[in-house]
């Protein structure tokens, strides 16, 4: 009952202006809005420069015969695939089963087949865009299936395999936003991952643009949804698995960069490099790319030809 009286008295204190509680500080609009996920960059530092008119596609000519990283992976009896869980539909976490699932994923499991004898053989490592090329160059994986498209640069810290997969960057907005391309970006905020060609792309074609980095495409996707961006811009593979989550997003405007994805390794693994290319050249030839791209990626038509491989020696 005393309780009840002291609520009585602090009421009517306040209706008769005697209350000394001093008025609430008017909250800055900044502070309620929703926080952006963490690890993101506003206006990241990020080149604007062409792509490279350099060839660093061309791969090192397949070969199944034995040598020393190949052997080590076998005797290991597992290979140790770097990869992601927040592109679908190359790869990503099965709400239901929890598994990982993707494009990616049965890729990699292909190349376990070829090189330990079991698709099942594979430990995945979950690798943020930032953390893909150094996890190859410490040999912390094998290979470096995540979606990573060959440049000059990249080439020169880690070697690759032929093209696997041909994406093709455009941006992805919310039904009927007046962004259709790249000339409407000037002053909007657009979502790309750091340390992605993507980024340097939006930053080459649209320099006015206000440029929002993030570790994952799915925090892009996220930022999106909660108005906190005006468009994601990416590859069309990922763009697709975003769009498929959310009927309220379409993707739009023409393609503003080709990306050729490649298998990672570390340089000093020639023979695993030649070993993949083999198990490629595998994939293309028997239909399991094709049963693949049919698989996951039915939604952009008809599956093509698997990409021509180019060698160097």
């Amino acid at each position: 009952m005393r309780a009840a009286t002291g609520v009585l008295a602090v009421a009517a204190a306040l209706l008769t202006g005697c209350s000394t509680v001093q008025p609430l500080v008017e909250v800055p609009a900044s502070l309620t809005t929703l926080p952006l996920p963490s690890g993101a960059v506003v206006a990241p530092s990020v080149s604007g420069e062409a792509v490279e008119s350099c060839d660093a596609t061309a791969s090192l000519r397949p070969s199944s015969a034995p040598a020393p990283t190949v052997e080590a992976i076998r005797r290991r009896g597992r290979v140790i695939v770097g990869i992601d869980q927040n592109t679908d539909p190359l790869s990503f976490r099965d709400p239901v089963t929890g598994e990982l699932r993707g494009f990616s994923v049965d890729l990699s499991r292909e190349i376990a087949r070829d090189l330990v004898g079991d698709p099942d053989k594979v430990d995945f490592r979950l690798l943020t865009e930032p953390e893909r090329i150094p996890a190859v160059q410490h040999k912390i994986v094998d290979i470096l299936t995540k979606a990573t498209s060959i440049t000059c640069p990249r080439a020169e810290l880690i070697a690759f395999s032929t093209v696997y997969f041909e994406g093709h960057q455009r941006l992805l907005v919310p039904r009927g936003s007046a962004v259709r391309g790249p000339a409407d970006l000037a002053d909007k905020r657009v979502c790309s991952g750091l340390a992605t060609t993507s980024i340097a792309t939006v930053a080459r074609v649209a320099p006015r643009a206000n440029i929002v980095g993030m570790q994952n495409f799915d925090d892009c996707l996220v930022a999106l949804q909660q108005g906190q961006v005006d468009a994601v811009s990416t590859d069309d593979a990922l763009l697709v698995g975003m769009a498929m989550q959310d009927p309220n997003l379409e993707i739009v405007g023409p393609g503003l960069e080709n990306e050729p994805y490649g298998i990672g390794v570390n340089k000093a693994e020639e023979d695993l490099v030649r070993a993949v290319n083999a198990s490629l050249e595998r994939i293309r030839r028997d239909g399991t790319w094709e049963a693949l791209y049919r698989r996951w990626f039915s939604m952009l038509g008809p599956a093509p030809s698997p990409p021509t491989p180019k060698y160097r020696d």
